[in-house]
């Protein structure tokens, strides 16, 4: 990697461990002035390393300015100096020495899984945590939480700040939930991660389909939860509530293996030329046959104690899609996994895939009436379907819905795709 893409590499992947610790050590309430210090210790990064060299141990540079910044009180705000100097006075017993920070690897860890959290709290509404989540877990800059989440600048600015303030208002600590407050509070963490890689599975950026970046985010936060390497992972029985001694909850396992079937498949999803690629005409030799495996294998852990939440029915129907084979068995169970998914939560997408299997099991004059009485007017997805479900049995029916996708699609690739299908409708008319 050339030199000049050093800092940025380690800005994403040092930006949230680094604001983390700062806040473990000097309270959550202090989170705008961690995200300063450590903006700040890059910058001084960029200049130092630009005149004097890299450092052989880049990563051990940044903590040490970081800390050294935080514990001699460079900072403007000073709540945080007065902070520090007390803080020193109490752990040293006097003004020369200066107290550890925990930057071991569990150190780390723990301090992600506390500010993971804190920011996903259910006091700020879900789009508030998925911008916090973008900022302060994945380093995302302003501009790219705007992008990410087809927004202004100003709008990412004003929700992160409302935010921070309601989190402070309600006095939340950066620390692990316990007892029957677990559950409800995992919930909150396992949605944010869950929309937050749907975000960059189907991205609404109109420049692009697919936002990787979002995507491994999400799964590296959620791979935090299991512990897996680290033992720093969320602890709960079956209900949730903490006790020691017992395994990871079933759905952070089926979560992360939701998001390994889904990964495995980012190569096939676009040809040579950039074009979005359709499941069906897939090349799965370009599947990733490593994210299916580790996806088998969280999914195995997830289901020890059987299907339990949407996110088991989620991932269970993406494991029957990384099965290539086009059999009926395929179909049949996919159908009775949305049927039993849309019992436990009512999701429009997964309505408009459940007529999809629907067609693929009954066949397309039988699946036209379930998909009409979806009634997704608005619903790029909507029309496109019953375009394809009409296509040979009403070629007139087909185009019309047709060129409604295409007057809803979002960007260029999806254009693309429907703009080929109506074509070939046409031609049959």
């Amino acid at each position: 990697m050339e030199d000049r893409e050093l800092i940025p590499r380690l800005y994403r992947q040092e930006y949230s461990r680094m604001v983390s610790l700062l806040c473990a050590r000097f309270g959550f309430d202090q989170m705008d002035a961690a995200e300063d210090i450590v903006s700040e210790t890059f910058l001084s990064a960029a200049e130092s390393w630009g005149m004097k060299g890299i450092p052989d141990n880049p990563v051990a540079w940044l903590y040490a300015v970081a800390r050294n910044n935080a514990f001699n009180g460079l900072k403007h705000e000073r709540v945080v100096r007065d902070w520090a100097r007390d803080e020193l006075r109490r752990n040293s017993g006097g003004e020369g020495v200066e107290p550890e920070w925990d930057v071991s690897a569990q150190g780390i860890v723990d301090s992600q899984l506390r500010m993971m959290f804190a920011v996903c709290h259910p006091v700020i509404p879900v789009e508030a945590q998925v911008s916090l989540a973008l900022r302060v877990l994945c380093g995302f800059t302003i501009d790219e939480i705007a992008q990410a989440l087809l927004t202004t600048r100003a709008t990412v600015n004003k929700r992160l700040y409302r935010a921070k303030e309601r989190l402070r208002e309600e006095g939340v600590q950066l620390e692990m939930p316990a007892g029957p407050g677990l559950a409800s509070r995992l919930d909150a963490v396992l949605m944010t991660l869950y929309l937050l890689f749907n975000e960059g599975y189907y991205s609404a950026n109109p420049s692009m389909v697919l936002r990787k970046d979002l995507c491994l985010e999400a799964m590296r936060l959620c791979f935090l939860l299991t512990g897996e390497g680290t033992g720093a992972g969320v602890k709960g029985d079956a209900d949730g509530s903490g006790r020691a001694g017992r395994v990871v909850r079933a759905d952070v396992y089926a979560l992360l293996a939701l998001m390994c079937f889904q990964a495995s498949r980012f190569e096939a999803r676009f040809d040579d030329a950039g074009g979005l690629v359709l499941y069906e005409q897939q090349d799965s030799s370009r599947w990733d046959m490593e994210l299916i495996e580790r996806g088998n294998y969280f999914f195995d852990r997830a289901c020890e104690r059987g299907l339990e939440s949407r996110y088991h029915y989620e991932a269970a129907i993406a494991w029957w899609h990384t099965h290539p084979a086009d059999s009926k068995e395929k179909w049949e169970n996919i159908l009775m996994l949305y049927n039993r998914l849309l019992m436990e939560v009512y999701l429009p997408v997964a309505a408009l895939n459940r007529a999809y299997a629907y067609s693929r099991v009954y066949g397309k004059a039988a699946a036209i009436a379930e998909t009409e009485g979806l009634g997704l007017e608005g619903n790029l997805f909507y029309h496109s379907l019953l375009g394809e479900l009409y296509s040979g049995i009403d070629a007139g029916a087909a185009v019309a819905h047709f060129e409604r996708a295409l007057a809803l699609a979002g960007t260029e690739a999806e254009k693309a795709v429907i703009a080929g299908k109506l074509e070939a409708c046409r031609s049959e008319e």
